[in-house]
């Protein structure tokens, strides 16, 4: 019974996603276009430019970003997205003031472990931080389930801000991103969040964080 009411609960979600009238915007950014799909209720997807190669992050970078006109008036969750996306960019520091916009994909919408996942690194791994397959299994409460950790990461439909760049390997490689092909965005991520982290904790004489071993 439990099962036929999590299989039904997952297929009127489902339809109802599909009832939605979605529109995109894109977002000229320092990694590429990313374009941000969502309708009225939330968030579907946030898609980016596997094939970009973006200049190196490094401490003297400067970078905006820029807001391409859509034919389509932005709903609330797509306007709440481009602003807390361009203030990852530009003013990262500012983004734990701004309302996460609504998703409605939906693998959100599904009583799943692939959702507690994708949840659960949204609100414990925060920006500058790393957190390796492993350890996210014992915090979604299976820390056997390293395999389904990385399904969870390849099906994430929001990147970056659920940050599944912040996952890697237990022995410190990045691991893949995008299913390997834009593993160079997931380095240039990681480097973003690590210069600004540190450049914020010297402004405010902390020393560094180590990283945990």
């Amino acid at each position: 019974m439990v099962n036929m009411a999590a299989r039904l609960h997952q297929k009127v979600a489902k339809n109802n996603t599909n009832l939605c009238k979605q529109m995109t915007a894109i977002l000229e950014s320092p990694i590429g276009a990313i374009q941000v799909s969502g309708c009225r209720e939330g968030i579907h997807s946030i898609q980016l430019q596997e094939s970009f190669v973006p200049k190196d992050r490094t401490r003297v970078a400067s970078f905006s970003c820029e807001l391409c006109e859509s034919q389509e008036e932005m709903t609330a969750p797509v306007k709440h997205c481009m602003t807390w996306l361009q203030a990852y960019f530009c003013e990262p520091w500012t983004t734990g003031k701004l309302p996460l916009p609504a998703f409605h994909h939906p693998i959100f919408q599904q009583a799943t472990f692939t959702c507690n996942v994708l949840r659960t690194l949204l609100t414990d791994v925060k920006f500058g931080e790393m957190t390796s397959y492993k350890q996210l299994a014992t915090l979604a409460g299976n820390s056997k389930a390293v395999r389904a950790v990385g399904g969870a990461m390849r099906s994430n439909p929001v990147p970056i801000i659920v940050p599944c760049h912040r996952v890697i390997c237990s022995n410190g490689q990045i691991g893949n991103y995008m299913g390997g092909r834009g593993n160079h965005l997931k380095q240039w991520l990681l480097t973003h969040e690590k210069l600004l982290k540190e450049s914020r904790e010297t402004s405010q004489g902390l020393c560094p964080m180590l990283p945990h071993s």
